[in-house]
């Protein structure tokens, strides 16, 4: 078997944890990423590991695997098109590779108890996908309106036929469900690459052939599930007895969360005066009064409020944000960087403070502004600086000034993390006044 890993996700109910440049899977709720998490079961099933991202997360896929030791085949879509067009891509290449396969489909960003139910489940899978196409089913602890459901029928060795699946259910209709023998809808999948390329043939050319023209700009985003699988007539569910949840909002992350004597779910610093059954994420210290059952997460940037039962409309707030072309729904005020990552630590009129983090051996593009001057100050480790025709060396303490119009380039020849305080100061302090003239990264 081999291992799909689907990392293309953007995760706008988890705002402002999440944003479109850090999404979901790589929140860290308790240690390791989400995405690391799901490598590792993964490595359970096999030890050849293909990822499907986008371009913009491709640099934090290789980051993610080097942290812990894995090699992966990493592939990257122009833009996310949601599953569909993602598993054909990553299908097609372990094709390519090994010929006829069996592919196990993992989300990246689910959050899973690995036991023996799990493993059993996939190799029932196996065996079943010789026939069919199979998802797996979570057997609901409760009626849940935030998952999609799915009705199995005809009992096969391990599994049943599928009958149909359901979008998510308002409260009433959910408990129908789970009274019914409804499967919660895990979004997992084992598809022999064969059987599965055929149902593509009958029900998405389409979309086949415009990802094997290279044109995504042209592909109306589609789950597998609305582009085969409710579609097609070979498709079975294995049920599936493990703690899973989607971490697809967060109530889902209230759920999953410790309880303080109060139901509180604490992520930080909180002091609350008759408040219960809050979720509360923050970077600074959160007080309430008299609040129940709320969303409290605070952010450098970005403070979210709102009744847990709402969390699932968390992403309108993103769209909101998107079409008056706020950065804010796309960073954090640490934005992340093939080279290493930059914090705003203050802005004004006509200024801008950073620090620039470069992880050894990297280096920024040689590069040049228009619009501002540029103060650089060595706080940790060493850098070598290119200012115009001049390459010279900075260590702690040291500092020059790099005039507008002038090429320039940092770079991290040690073995530590070079930390530098920028200064920018002009009367344009956008991220796009860059002229690249090399990049390490293809940047242009």
């Amino acid at each position: 078997m081999k291992v799909l890993i689907l990392a293309g996700g953007v995760g706008e109910r988890l705002f402002p944890l999440s944003r479109l440049k850090y999404p979901k899977q790589f929140l860290r709720l308790n240690g390791e990423s989400l995405f690391q998490k799901t490598v590792k079961r993964g490595l359970m099933l096999s030890d050849d590991i293909y990822v499907v991202t986008n371009v913009d997360h491709a640099f934090m896929i290789e980051r993610e695997l080097d942290e812990i030791g894995v090699k992966a085949k990493i592939l990257t879509e122009p833009m996310p098109k949601n599953t569909l067009p993602a598993i054909y891509l990553g299908i097609k290449e372990i094709v390519k590779d090994f010929g006829k396969s069996k592919v196990a489909v993992l989300p990246s960003d689910h959050l899973i108890e690995v036991n023996e139910n799990y493993l059993s489940a996939f190799k029932t899978a196996e065996k079943l996908s010789d026939r069919f196409l199979v998802t797996f089913g979570i057997k609901p602890t409760k009626p849940h309106t935030g998952y999609g459901y799915i009705k199995p029928k005809e009992r096969l060795d391990g599994g049943f036929v599928v009958e149909r699946f359901v979008e998510k259910p308002d409260y009433e209709t959910a408990k129908k469900y789970v009274e019914s023998g409804y499967l919660w809808n895990s979004g997992m999948f084992v598809f022999d690459s064969d059987i599965f390329l055929e149902e593509c043939e009958r029900y998405a050319k389409d979309v086949m052939e415009k990802v094997d023209e290279g044109r995504y700009e042209d592909i109306e985003p589609i789950s597998v599930d609305k582009g085969i699988l409710e579609k097609s007539d070979r498709v079975a569910v294995v049920p599936l007895e493990v703690f899973w949840s989607d971490v697809g909002s967060f109530d889902a992350i209230y759920e999953i969360m410790e309880k303080d004597e109060s139901g509180n779910a604490v992520r930080g610093e909180f002091l609350g005066v008759n408040s219960n059954n809050n979720l509360i994420i923050s970077e600074g210290l959160v007080t309430a009064v008299d609040v129940e059952n709320m969303v409290i997460v605070n952010t450098k940037d970005v403070t979210l409020v709102c009744p847990r039962e709402s969390s699932q409309k968390v992403r309108e707030i993103v769209k909101a944000l998107r079409k008056r072309s706020d950065e804010r729904a796309e960073h954090h005020i640490t934005v992340h960087r093939p080279w290493g990552s930059y914090t705003v630590l203050e802005e004004g009129n006509g200024y801008k403070v950073k620090r620039l983090t470069v992880l050894p051996g990297k280096r920024l593009s040689l590069q040049m502004h228009y619009h501002r001057n540029e103060f650089w100050v060595v706080v940790k480790g060493t850098a070598k600086v290119t200012v115009g025709d001049r390459e010279f060396l900075l260590r702690k303490g040291e500092s020059t000034f790099i005039p507008m119009g002038t090429k320039h380039r940092l770079e991290n020849p040690g073995k530590v993390t070079l930390e530098v305080i920028e200064v920018q100061i002009g009367e344009y302090l956008g991220e796009d006044d860059i002229v690249r003239f090399a990049d390490d990264f293809g940047r242009v």
